[in-house]
C-alpha cells in the first residue's frame, strides 16, 4: 500500500470515527445537526480524500451533500486587443475544460449517491474563493469540506491558496483535506 493510501485511510478513519461521535448521545447535544455540507473539489490527486471525508460526514450527519466545481472564466479577449472570433482556441478550450469537468462532476455525485440520499451538484464559472463563498452564503451552509494541494507558503503566496482564503474568508467552518504525496 502507498504513502497516500495509507494516509487517506488513516484520515478516513478518523473521520469517520469523528462522524461516529456526533452520533453519541451525550455528545449529541453539544453537536448541532450539520443539514448542508459543501465540498468543493478541484480533481487534483486529493479529491477522492476529500470526497470520502465529505460523503463519511454528510452520512453520519444525515446531511445534503452539495458537490462544487469552479472554473475559471476564459480570459479577456479585449486585454490582447482581440475579439472571440479572431482567437477561437481559447473558446474551444473553454468547452472542454466544462465538458471534462462535468463528467468529473457527474462521476463524483455518482459515486456519493451510492451512499447518500440527497446529493447535489454545481457547476460554476469564476473565481474558485470568490464563487464557493458566495455558494456558502446561498446555501446556509454549516460545513466546507475541500483538499489543499500542499504547495508551500511561497507558491501560496504567489498563486494564492483557496483552501487558505476559505478559512480566513468562510461564514462556516472549513474542513481542510491536505494532499499526502
Amino acid at each position: 500500500m502507498t504513502k497516500r493510501r495509507c494516509m487517506t485511510r488513516i484520515f478516513a478513519n478518523a473521520t469517520h470515527q469523528f462522524a461516529r461521535a456526533c452520533q453519541v448521545r451525550e455528545i449529541q447535544s453539544e453537536c448541532q445537526r450539520m443539514k448542508t455540507i459543501i465540498t468543493a473539489l478541484d480533481f487534483s490527486d486529493a479529491s477522492e480524500a476529500v470526497l470520502g471525508s465529505a460523503i463519511a460526514l454528510a452520512k453520519s450527519q444525515q446531511a445534503t451533500l452539495h458537490i462544487v466545481h469552479v472554473l475559471e472564466p476564459e480570459p479577456s479577449y479585449t486585454a490582447y486587443g482581440m475579439t472571440p472570433e479572431e482567437f477561437p482556441a481559447i473558446q474551444i478550450f473553454q468547452q472542454e475544460s466544462q465538458k471534462r469537468a462535468e463528467a468529473k462532476l457527474n462521476h463524483a455525485v455518482a459515486v456519493a449517491q451510492e451512499q447518500l440520499s440527497d446529493v447535489r451538484a454545481e457547476l460554476m464559472i469564476g473565481s474558485p474563493l470568490h464563487a464557493i463563498i458566495e455558494y456558502v452564503q446561498k446555501t446556509s451552509a454549516d460545513l466546507v469540506v475541500l483538499g489543499t494541494h500542499g504547495h508551500g507558503a511561497v507558491a501560496a503566496l504567489l498563486i494564492g491558496s483557496v483552501a487558505e482564503g476559505l478559512v480566513r474568508k468562510a461564514v462556516c467552518p472549513t474542513l481542510v483535506i491536505p494532499c499526502k504525496s
